[in-house]
């Protein structure tokens, strides 16, 4: 039996086990650091498996590593888990028609249940290698909660706990069966609040200095500062208080949010700067007082390339799913959810990828059954970002995508929590889990890939991690 399929044999012996946690997960369905059921039934099911478990690292509760050491314990690996879900996207398991299980409730719209079984399965497989092997190495499950709140490994890198790491692997539910060479922007968020005078807005308006005047007054200048930044960038916002529903008060607090996002932390943190230069405008306009708060930081994303192009030969060794005819049925149902809108704009950006005929074999049967090479000569970033970026600067590290949806499926929707607990996903799943055990055994054999690895690190964070985050900024328990 050789490597590939001796981990191909041990992922299917620990494959139930990582279903049934990622059924339980996706019912409990918890929002960014709330996510202890989820968080306790990974270290539960790692401590029947023999690890040692260390929770509420980071000073966050739902965030803990799961080590298994063998021999000599060097080198070192490790598998970033995701287990936390989204508001308002509660839904159907499997079930092509929009039907929320809870009208308003959570759901797991991104998949991170996939993703922190999948990690599971990964780790455990790890595991027995080693122990059937006789192997040198540790391997360290990292529960990371809250990607889509404020996030927590940045927490954790500032911590210290990726320092002795050699190199980390991930994965995320996706389309398509692929290691993108493509990045993710950093970003940065914060509540800037406004303070005025309450007055009668009939009778002594004079007398009042409007807070949240001074809040429109801020997206006025951040409207016009849209013209002067980079074509990479963003910026968006969301009332968090408008001072109120009376109209007949003038307004002394607003709180509004605003996260901004660039490819590189430097231009993230200059564009910031400008924004919050233009909230000191909206506050001197009206005669406010302004401060704000930094909620949460990602540094940007890149993959590292001598070991991205690891994980793309394991990829391509492994191969994509083995769909069967009543899974692409069940996929096909899905795309046509969609409206025509997205749908056209669906079929425009596989266009990308399929031409002609096999475009349209791929939307009527629209389950990947592709695997797509790393490319190295990439250089975009998406528009999204991800606290990966953060451990990607103190360690290798690697995120490959894995097809756990239909193609074109568009993420953080309805459709994507019924896939987060289909067959589909779950089968994306288990390739995952392979895939990253494979490349963690192939990379630790060859020293001098690591090596390679820890130089491309080096050019890139000049020899230390700077976390994107003041100090003074603590994880955001219950006030994100």
């Amino acid at each position: 039996m050789n490597q590939k399929e001796e981990i191909k044999r041990l992922v299917a012996a620990a494959a139930e086990d990582a279903k049934r946690l990622a059924a339980e997960i996706w019912e409990y369905a918890e929002l960014p650091y709330e996510e202890e059921k989820s968080a306790a039934a990974l270290m539960a099911a790692l401590e029947k498996e023999g690890f040692t478990i260390d929770s509420n690292i980071a000073q966050i509760p739902t965030a803990f590593t799961a080590t298994f050491q063998s021999g000599s314990g060097k080198p070192v690996m490790g598998l970033l888990a995701e287990y936390d879900a989204l508001d308002g996207l509660s839904q159907k398991a499997a079930c092509p028609e929009q039907e929320p299980l809870v009208k308003g409730g959570h759901g797991h719209g991104c998949g991170h249940n996939l993703l922190g079984a999948g990690c599971y399965a990964a780790a455990v497989a790890l595991k027995n290698y080693f122990v059937e092997h006789q192997c040198d190495g540790t391997v360290i499950f990292f529960g990371c909660p809250a990607e889509e709140g404020a996030g927590s490994k940045q927490f954790i890198a500032r911590a210290g706990y990726f320092d002795d790491v050699d190199f980390c692997y991930t994965w995320h539910p996706a389309t398509m069966n692929t290691v993108p060479g493509t990045g993710s922007v950093a970003i940065m968020g914060a509540n800037f609040i406004f303070d005025g005078v309450a007055a009668h807005a009939g009778g002594s308006p004079h007398l009042g200095r409007s807070a949240l005047d001074a809040v429109e007054l801020m997206n006025v200048g951040v409207n016009y500062l849209r013209e002067h930044m980079i074509d990479q960038a963003r910026v968006h916002y969301a009332y968090s208080d408008a001072g109120g529903t009376a109209p007949n008060v003038v307004q002394s607090h607003a709180v509004i949010k605003y996260e901004v996002r660039a490819p590189k932390v430097e231009q993230m943190q200059e564009l910031f700067t400008r924004v919050v230069n233009v909230a000191k405008g909206a506050a001197l306009m009206t005669g406010t007082e302004m401060r704000y708060d930094v909620t949460m930081a990602f540094s940007d994303y890149l993959p590292n390339k001598t070991l991205a192009r690891v994980m793309s030969e394991c990829m391509e060794e492994v191969g994509a799913p083995e769909w069967d005819e009543g899974e692409f049925e069940l996929a096909a149902r899905f795309l046509r959810s969609y409206p025509r809108t997205t749908l056209n704009n669906i079929r425009e950006e596989l266009g990308e990828y399929f031409e002609g005929d096999e475009l349209e074999e791929r939307l009527e049967k629209p389950l990947d059954v592709t695997v797509h090479p790393f490319n190295d000569r990439e250089t975009r970033y998406e528009s999204g970002s991800t606290d990966v970026g953060d451990v990607g600067y103190v360690t290798p590290t690697v995120m490959l995508n894995m097809a756990t949806a239909c193609l074109g499926n568009v993420g953080h929707s309805w459709q994507n929590t019924a896939f987060s607990c289909s067959s589909i996903g779950m089968k994306g799943m288990v390739a995952a889990a392979e895939i990253m055990a494979l490349a963690c055994l192939r990379t630790m054999e060859q020293p001098e890939l690591i090596e390679k690895a820890r130089a491309e690190l080096l050019k890139k964070n000049g020899g230390k991690y700077v976390c994107p985050l003041p100090e003074y900024v603590q994880p955001p328990i219950g006030t994100y």
